[in-house]
């Protein structure tokens, strides 16, 4: 995958996210968007999350 498909990409999924955001939380240790019924990050392992759907918004622009 090139870096352009590579961020095509992932600006799709930050969209996806971005209209569904009751479905994902954000981690506070590392502000990954993870899925709602995750219990840790798997990124960094963190347990608190923010699931606050303006705040999954925000960082899925951020991140896409």
């Amino acid at each position: 995958m090139s870096d352009a498909e590579s961020l095509t990409a992932r600006a799709q999924r930050a969209a996806q996210i971005a209209r569904e955001p009751e479905h994902y939380k954000v981690c506070e240790g590392c502000e990954s968007i993870v899925v709602l019924d995750a219990a840790t990050c798997p990124n960094c392992h963190g347990y608190r999350f923010d699931t606050d759907p303006a705040r999954v918004v925000e960082q899925a622009e951020i991140l896409g």
